[in-house]
């Protein structure tokens, strides 16, 4: 096997067995858009490129992957073939740095850069939503100013998590960055360890700038919320069909969508549809064996839109669960997935994971 060029070594076999995958130590440049995160901006940059009923009324959004070249840096012209991909399937709003796209492997400033670069390339297409989420009060602060500065359309911010804090603080954390332009509250305990409680939301929904709230503790809450006239957002594909279509969620935003935007489109926009739901059932079901990007990542290079490569603490699902999604892609039709290339199932060896970057 040829070896990755510069400081790269094969994973020990004692620390993971079975896995033959490379990795690379390479301390890679960062790319830098602005100037150092510390430097705060001022609210008075910020600029209203979108109305509210416009973020209110998004049935679609793609948590977007961030694509990587072999030394962990972002591949920015991949990232624009795949949100090419998704405007063209009639996806009207963009996910930037959340879950999904790795945010929280990123420095502050990869992550604003990727924001503006994702502004100035499709702003004009689609609408673009910026992780600006830190448990961290000064730090979320600053970061949604600075989205802001660079144009996003609305910031993302999950809950204080590690360092949780009492529902007086998240009322107070909350204010502090509605205070400076559009927000979606995300709400996703599996990751926070702590639910948002329903009466924090409520506090909260009086203000102007509360866009609505992406929800993945289950449809119960989301009806909930919807029958008190809140805006919600499904973030559970495989909940997203009797979100949107039983209990009143004004949409979702989805990680299969980076598979299959067109028909993740059609269930929120062509009405009930159980029958295109069970035939997305497997495919949402082997997405979600696993933490969220993991196996959306190893999907995506065995479509061949991505390089196959993970920045740790992320490595690609094994071999068997790579063969299971050529099945899958076999069964939902080719034609329906991203890209153009055959599916494959990859050897072990084509994976690059970078540990340093």
């Amino acid at each position: 096997m040829a070896m990755f060029r510069g400081l790269t070594s094969r994973i020990s076999r004692s620390l993971y067995t079975n896995l033959s995958y490379r990795t690379s130590c390479r301390k890679s440049p960062h790319a830098t858009a602005l100037p150092s995160f510390g430097r705060s901006m001022s609210t008075s940059a910020v600029k209203e490129r979108t109305s509210m009923e416009e973020l209110r009324s998004l049935r679609i959004v793609t948590a977007v992957k961030t694509p990587y070249l072999s030394d962990g840096r972002f591949d920015l012209d991949t990232y624009d073939n795949l949100v090419n991909m998704q405007i063209a399937k009639g996806v009207e709003g963009i996910l930037v740095a959340g879950t999904t796209g790795e945010g929280y492997l990123m420095t502050w400033d990869e992550q604003i850069m990727l924001i503006a670069h994702t502004v100035n390339s499709f702003g004009d297409k689609v609408k673009v939503i910026g992780n600006a989420g830190s448990n961290c009060t000064s730090e979320a602060i600053t970061a949604t100013e600075q989205g802001f500065a660079v144009g996003m359309d609305a910031a993302m911010h999950i809950n204080p998590y590690y360092g949780k804090t009492s529902s007086d603080g998240l009322i107070a954390h909350y204010n502090s960055v509605l205070s400076i332009g559009p927000v979606i509250i995300y709400n996703v305990p599996t990751r926070t360890s702590h639910d948002i409680p329903p009466s924090v939301v409520e506090t909260l929904s009086g203000n102007p700038n509360l866009v609505g709230i992406k929800e993945c503790i289950g449809n119960e809450r989301v009806k909930m919320y919807t029958s008190k006239g809140l805006h919600v957002w499904t973030g559970n594909d495989e909940e997203s069909h009797d979100a949107r279509w039983e209990c009143g969620a004004t949409g979702l935003h989805s990680v299969a969508g980076n598979l299959v935007p067109g028909l993740m489109r059609e269930l929120m926009f062509e009405g009930k549809n159980p029958t295109l739901n069970a035939k997305l059932k497997p495919l949402f079901d082997w997405l979600f064996h696993v933490p969220v990007p993991v196996a959306v990542n190893t999907a995506l290079a065995q479509l061949g839109v991505i390089r196959p490569i993970f920045r740790l603490p992320h490595v690609p699902i094994p071999v068997e669960k790579r063969k299971e999604f050529v099945n899958l892609v076999k069964e939902i039709g080719r034609e329906n997935f991203v890209g153009e290339k055959d599916v494959q199932v990859l050897d072990d060896d084509e994976f690059i994971v970078v540990a340093r970057y």
